[in-house]
């Protein structure tokens, strides 16, 4: 049989490797500088650095850790895997070149809109409209490339670690299309196409399967490859791993509405969710399984291997944090976790543990391998096991505490009937919670300095292989087998019909979860009372979505008693039918603001956004000063009217014409409360805008009493 000589080019997983280690120790000191922030505000610098205040910090953090460390550290495994599994080199070098600096050069303008405060306000989706678009053509071309490698491969059967990078490859695409459809206002400003109850669920049903598709399913690809690899054993069960895949991209993509429970969601999406979402227990667990019996008979190894270790606890990690998925979807579970710090320690036990741990793991086999030579320091290697460990206990452990004494005081009634603690008397009482939370992450982050340290001494005591050469015989050579049934095995010799059916099982749920809610008008009531935002009120949301306020408020008050009494009626899905983007957050860090309208006066929000702890002693929330200082910018003003007419907002025709006239007469109005305070401002400032915003918030409906 004729052999054909291929070549693997180790270049590019090289970069992607370097880029993923450098990214991932950047996006976890921005984590522990914006932990740090939450324990100590002063640590915002707000006078000097603006741009570095927590609600810009933030998203920079997320971004950085899912986009940059976690994104490069899928390309390196599919760039490593797929011309060895496939026997074949990657299609084109020049796509992968693309790629690689395609995909950097999205991670800088990530960080430098984001820092400017070029946000779309939408969680793990604020990039702005002209970076979406990059951000498509970035991943067109890795597909292209993976496809094309895919297409001229010498291996007939395609492994299960491709399966899973296929599916992850089309439903991030469909995934990132959907929910990031807006309106364009300006170069880096834009408005969701969606409003409201359905901006909520689309953002959700991204958000969701953002962490599935990106942060779970490439990485299973990649615990299919390295972990048997690194132990030298095969899979455990090819059977299980068929179950595991199908199985788990069908129910994934259902559970979304599960981060919506309790809020103005129609009942019937949420108990969806909820469905799915406890059902996702089965694949996940099974995928879990089949990695860890992957390593019987393997268990001395793992005792002296830290790549084995770091990837028995990421496996195990995963498993733990999809368990407390499907619990954290039960109505009387997710009482108490949503807006809660319970949110936070789950996301990080999978971001630190799962995709941490693994990447860590595949770095200390890869390095060795790409540079030919050993390991510099396994003891180094174990140590950085035991940092990352104990960093992420210490992590966990105080946000779980955080949220059952927050929990618990939030709730708790006197025998009058009245709230027995204030808002900020449960943010004091978790400061210590946020400090050793920023502790645990500091430990976790000198791990990351040890291992960098140590991949560095590895790579220079070695000789860098940039190719590697094989040969295999053709596809058209090699024996074809006859099969009489449809089985698995014809899907993995039909990449093209695996990528189709692949759309087809992830977009079932999208479709039966999304269109209802957009067609059937009962889904969301009208209020006749709630009308467009005013020019002044549109120009301070556009400031306080800027600014990320929502990174710490909430604009959604549950059916419960105590936040009934605490914040205000419950909120309906009719009242948000004009918010582009909805508001409605993901953690409260500070009080839900959904009734915040006429709560305070001018000058109390004046105060409080100059210096919080003038007004609330004891406040962790950094002060705004340069928005005393800043004009509104109105030559935007006649822009976004304009938009939000297109979006559907019932602004009168022609309306752009008068727009700053009435926003100049508003902002005066209030200029004019101020100034009986005994504070004179001029109108112009962007302080206005953003008073005249919060002052707005539930007046609507409030009207109705």
């Amino acid at each position: 049989m004729n052999q054909e000589k291929f070549t693997i080019d180790n270049k590019i997983p090289r970069l992607f490797a370097i880029a993923c280690v450098f990214w991932g120790a950047v996006g976890m000191l921005l984590g522990v500088i914006a932990a740090f922030q939450l324990a100590f505000p002063a640590l915002n610098f707000s006078d000097y650095f603006p741009n570095l205040a927590f609600g810009r910090l933030r998203p920079v953090h997320t971004n950085a850790v899912i986009f940059a460390f976690v994104g490069n550290g899928i390309f390196t495994a599919v760039y490593y895997s797929l011309p060895r599994l496939l026997k074949t080199s990657m299609w084109s070098n020049l796509l992968s070149r693309i790629h690689f600096w395609g995909w950097q050069l999205i991670i800088v303008l990530a960080a430098v809109t984001l820092l400017a405060g070029y946000t779309t306000g939408k969680e793990y989706a604020e990039l702005e409209w002209p970076i979406d678009i990059l951000i498509t053509l970035i991943w067109v071309v890795f597909g292209i490339n993976m496809f094309g490698t895919i297409l001229t491969r010498r291996e007939r059967h395609m492994y299960v670690a491709i399966w899973f990078f296929i599916a992850s490859w089309v439903t991030v695409a469909m995934l990132h299309i959907v929910n990031s459809l807006e309106m364009p206002v300006s170069l880096f400003k834009s408005y969701s196409w969606y409003a409201g109850v359905q901006d909520a669920l689309v953002q959700w049903w991204y958000g969701h399967n953002a962490v599935a598709f990106f942060l779970t399913t490439p990485y299973l690809g990649l615990m299919y490859y390295f972990l048997p690899k690194a132990a030298e054993r095969p899979v455990y069960s090819y059977r299980l791993s068929i179950v595991h895949f199908w199985s788990l991209i069908f129910l994934y993509i259902w559970a979304g509405p599960h981060h919506l429970l309790y809020t103005a969601l129609p009942d019937w999406a949420q108990s969806l969710g909820t469905a799915f979402s406890i059902m996702l227990i089965l694949p996940s667990w099974g995928g879990m399984l089949n990695g860890l019996f992957t390593l019987r008979g393997a268990w001395d190894k793992v005792r002296e291997d830290p790549v084995l270790k770091f990837f028995v606890v990421a496996v195990t990690c995963y498993g733990m944090a999809t368990f407390e998925g499907p619990m954290l979807s039960l109505k009387n579970v997710n009482a108490i976790s949503h807006y809660s710090d319970w949110t936070v320690a789950h996301v990080h036990i999978g971001a630190l543990g799962w995709n941490g741990f693994m990447t860590f793991g595949m770095m200390y086999w890869l390095i060795p391998k790409l540079f030919n030579t050993q390991l510099y320091s396994r003891k180094l290697a174990s140590m950085h096991f035991w940092i990352g460990t104990l960093g992420i206990i210490l992590y966990a452990i105080p946000m779980y505490w955080s949220a059952f004494r927050a929990y618990f005081m939030m709730k708790t009634f006197t025998p009058e009937g009245q709230l027995q603690y204030q808002f900020i008397d449960v943010v004091q009482s978790v400061v210590p919670f946020y400090i050793m939370r920023a502790v645990g992450g500091t430990i976790f982050l000198v791990g990351v300095f040890v291992m960098v340290y140590n991949l560095i001494k590895t790579a220079r005591q070695g000789r860098f292989v940039a190719e590697e050469y094989g040969e295999a015989a053709p596809l058209s050579a090699q024996h074809k087998p006859v099969s009489h049934a449809f089985t698995h095995a014809i899907l993995e010799r039909k990449p093209l019909l695996l990528l189709v059916l692949s759309l087809i099982v992830v977009a079932i749920g999208g479709i039966f979860e999304l269109i209802p809610t957009f067609l059937v008008k009962e889904n969301i009531p009208t209020i006749s009372s709630v009308k467009p935002y005013t020019p002044l009120e549109l120009q301070g949301r556009d400031i306080y979505i800027r600014e990320g306020c929502y990174n710490c408020h909430s604009q959604m008050i549950r059916p419960f008693r105590y936040e009934v009494k605490r914040y205000g009626d419950y909120s309906k899905a009719g009242e948000f039918v004009y918010d582009h983007p909805f508001q409605w957050g993901s953690k409260r860090t500070g009080p839900d603001l959904a009734r915040e309208g006429g709560k305070y006066s001018d000058s109390w929000h004046f105060n409080h956004m100059l210096d919080p702890r003038s007004m609330a002693p004891g406040s962790i929330m950094p002060s705004y000063p340069f928005l005393f200082e800043k004009d509104i910018d109105r030559s935007t003003t006649m822009s976004k009217i304009h938009a939000m007419r297109n979006l559907g907002v019932p602004y009168p025709a022609n309306y752009e014409v008068q727009a700053n006239d009435d926003m100049d007469k508003q902002a005066q109005t209030i200029a004019t409360s101020l100034k009986e305070s005994k504070i004179d401002i001029p109108k112009e400032r962007e302080i206005i805008a953003l008073i005249a915003y919060l002052q707005r918030l539930g007046k609507d409906v409030k009207l109705n009493k």
